[in-house]
């Protein structure tokens, strides 16, 4: 097959792009030791429901779970139904329970497999009337659910709280009472507001200096019940900061999609681990490179992840929150799914110059899986959107 393709650049010419033919990277599988590495994982739409895509959620259950078979093969963690899955963008809180429900069953019958859960309040609407307390009794609904399937829990960023709340005490107190409540430690989730911009002034202050010394004092009182904190602000130094002040027993789990290589691999006073959405793109990638972590080969591990930063530079750039369009995006080019359809139409987020381009970054990064396959599947996106 062919593999050069005609392809549209952001000034609105075409241009001829041959695929470079690198090979991808492979990875040994099995469990990795250095870090915990878990990939927030996309969901596949079910392309053929008779549903109002901006109103409802449909999922194709089979190929959703998969997925998740897929990244447990290559030893990552799975983190379900988080922002990655479009939590806030189209995937309702009823659908996510289904969801949670069926993947932690799922893992269940891998050995070895680790599995940890979103739960926060995105089934309660913001609004005027909305209380403190109904935010607690929303994060308790939630918590308890995923607790009840047997899962563990991701603490998520709440829009609710985050509009209700009238400064740093009320963050302590909503926090304080679900730390309180909690059966296992769990990972508590800062989503910076270029993920979502109603969660602008989060922890109760817009300055981040503020609002990092109030979460630091949370993590400090209820240590014993966190087992990690996830920062989503792309701010490497702050993220090394604040992992330097943790308690021990606190993990650091990076969501810098800009410069993850740095923070996983760490320096003289320590590393983070990783959580990250761009995991679900590069999952082989991160596999490989991690299991040469396990080698202590920081060559191998450096060869391997330094060229996904250029594609996940351009998957999460501005606006990040669209970043979900270049995960389903890559699935479907290496075959993951058959479509490349979205919860809520999400597919529509990102214009084709812009997929064109993560397409180049992708085949550069050696991240197709077979490139005469993706050529093919680039072609008839191309195709629909008028690209001869």
């Amino acid at each position: 097959m062919a593999r050069t393709l005609r392809l549209p650049r952001a000034d609105g010419t075409l241009t001829s792009y041959r695929l470079t033919g690198q090979a991808p990277a492979v990875s040994p599988g099995g469990p990795i030791k250095a870090r915990v590495a878990y990939a927030a994982v996309h969901v596949v739409a079910d392309p053929l429901a008779n549903i109002t895509p901006p109103l409802q959620a449909a999922l194709d259950w089979e190929a959703t779970l998969a997925y998740r078979r897929y990244v447990w093969s290559l030893g990552l963690a799975v983190a379900e139904a988080m922002d990655t899955s479009q939590r806030g963008m189209g995937f309702d809180w009823g659908t996510a329970k289904e969801l949670i429900r069926r993947a932690v069953a799922e893992a269940r019958t891998i050995p070895g497999a680790v599995i940890a859960s979103g739960a926060g309040t995105d089934h309660l609407e913001p609004g005027p009337r909305v209380t403190l307390a109904d935010v607690e009794a929303a994060y308790e609904e939630q918590c308890a659910f995923v607790e009840s399937v047997g899962g563990r829990i991701i603490l998520m960023a709440s829009r609710a709280l985050a509009a209700c709340a009238k400064g740093p005490d009320d963050y302590a107190k909503v926090y304080g009472k679900l730390l309180g409540q909690v059966k296992e430690p769990v990972i508590i989730h800062w989503l910076g507001d270029m993920f979502d911009p109603a969660l602008a002034g989060y922890w109760g202050a817009h300055d981040l200096d503020r609002a990092t010394e109030t979460l630091l004092v949370i993590v400090s009182d209820y240590a014993p019940k966190i087992d990690g904190v996830k920062i989503s602000l792309l701010d490497q130094k702050r993220e090394i900061a604040m992992r330097r002040r943790f308690p021990a027993s606190v993990r650091m789990y990076t969501g810098d999609d800009f410069d993850y290589p740095t923070t996983i691999g760490g320096d003289a006073q320590g590393h983070s681990d990783a959580l990250l959405g761009i995991f679900d793109v590069i999952a082989p990638a991160a596999s490989a490179a991690l299991h040469a972590l396990d080698r202590d080969d920081r060559g191998e591990f450096s060869r391997v992840l330094g060229p996904t930063l250029a594609l996940s530079r351009h998957v999460f750039g501005a606006p990040t929150r669209f970043y979900k369009t270049g995960v389903v995006f890559a699935a479907y080019l290496n075959g993951h799914q058959s479509h490349f359809r979205m919860v809520g139409g999400m597919e529509s987020a990102r214009s084709i110059p812009h997929l064109a381009e993560q397409f180049v970054l992708m085949d550069k990064a050696a991240l197709l899986r077979d490139p005469d396959h993706a050529a093919e599947r680039m072609r008839r996106v191309l195709a629909v959107a008028g690209v001869a």
